[in-house]
């Protein structure tokens, strides 16, 4: 039964109110109201009526679990994970959510998004990727220590360590039962990767436990040897997937001058190497030192590659007339600085790899005032089971 609550009175922590479940919201909840009063909720599916228990209140709005569905959603399905419910583990939002219906729910975050803060009305597709059944994708994983020196993920907004036995989105060649099972001194955090090539590496404070200390990952003809602190694409499709778009809207020919921006370890780099040819070029800027050294070591000695350590918006003015522009940057997206950098460079064509929707269109906003449009918008579900999407736009002079 719901808690009796005046007209006007603020929503308390712990308290239980019965509410219809409205849109799907960026964040990995759905908005929820209650006597006026807005409430993020987590387990929902918007069209169900639930139960939902308020976890924090703040002067804006409040946050709840659906603890008690009362009218359920015909896209709700059976969590394959038993930590995927209110109280586990924070790792996965939508695992109560049909994965068909997970990509059509992050489609319309990615519409809102553009529209609310680009002012842009688009239309994006998510696409699918192998594995069908989105489990077992991911190939990094970071673990915290609980109390019993059990490995871990965080709670949803929360520094509570929820210990586990197993992680059903994990690559199954961590045989994360096994450290599982291990009990771990102090608090420094467990990393564990996997590669293309069947390697394991277990690090912990980025120090080497276990497997080795380079990995090799192999994606269409290229091959990449990397730390496994540098960033690298987690899904175990992304790197080809996203290489394939990439190149699709990059529309590359010979002799061209590419600008690879926050290339990390040149994940694009190489094909785009491969597509500009010996009288093209290919610059890669990147700050992080590891990514840099990664990708000093792979393109060694390759003429038609000139890596840039340092930032975008240092490093990019002093590469004169680029023809293409490809930045992937981190999820706080480009900037006013960066995009105002881009723009002047006058490139034919910008493809941007985001991995939040919201960032890219604030930047699709910038891009447009300085006299670009966008003519390629796709989505690819490359964090199944999870709030994030990753997304290729295409940008070009209006």
């Amino acid at each position: 039964m719901d808690a009796a609550l005046p007209t006007g009175e603020r929503l308390m922590v712990g308290q239980q109110v019965t509410v219809d479940i409205e849109k799907i919201a960026h964040g990995g909840h759905c908005v929820a109201r209650f006597e006026g009063q807005v409430i993020f909720v987590r387990y929902a599916i918007p069209g169900e009526r639930a139960l939902v228990e308020i976890t924090s209140v703040n002067s804006k709005m409040a946050r709840g679990d659906a603890i008690t569905i009362v009218t359920p959603s015909s896209h709700r399905v059976t969590p394959p994970c038993q930590y995927a419910k209110p109280g586990g583990c924070g790792g996965c939002d939508f695992q109560h959510i049909a994965l068909e219906h997970q990509r059509t729910l992050k489609s319309q975050v990615i519409v809102e998004q553009f529209s609310r803060l680009g002012g842009l009305d688009v239309q994006c597709e998510v696409r699918g990727v192998d594995p069908s059944d989105g489990l077992h994708w991911r190939t990094r994983m970071d673990f915290a220590i609980g109390e019993s020196g059990r490995i871990g993920l965080f709670a949803n907004r929360s520094n509570e360590v929820v210990e586990i036995a197993d992680c059903v989105i994990a690559d199954a060649a961590m045989d994360l039962s096994t450290l599982a099972k291990r009990r771990w001194n102090g608090g420094d955090r467990i990393e564990v990767a996997t590669s293309s090539t069947g390697q394991v590496s277990v690090s912990r404070a980025g120090r080497s436990i276990s497997g080795p200390t380079q990995l090799v990952e192999k994606v269409d003809g290229f091959t990449y040897q990397i730390s496994p602190r540098s960033f690298w694409q987690a899904h175990k499709s992304a790197p080809a997937t996203l290489i394939a778009e990439v190149m699709a809207n990059l529309r590359l020919e010979s002799g061209e001058v590419v600008c690879d921006l926050y290339g990390g370890v040149g994940l694009f780099t190489a094909p785009m190497a491969a597509a500009v040819g010996a009288k093209g070029k290919v610059h890669l800027i990147e700050s992080d030192r590891k990514a840099i050294s990664d990708a000093q070591k792979i393109f060694k000695g390759v003429g038609n590659v000139e890596i840039h350590p340092g930032t975008v918006e240092t490093r990019l003015p002093k590469i004169p007339d680029p023809d293409v522009i490809l930045l992937d940057p981190p999820r706080t997206g480009a900037g006013e600085e960066v995009v105002t950098v881009m723009t002047r460079t006058h490139p034919r064509a910008i493809v941007y790899v985001s991995c939040d929707p919201a960032s890219l269109a604030r930047d699709a906003k910038l891009l447009l005032a300085m006299g670009y449009r966008m003519d390629s918008l796709v989505g690819f579900d490359l964090f199944p089971q999870t709030q994030h999407v990753e997304c290729v736009a295409r940008f070009i002079p209006a």
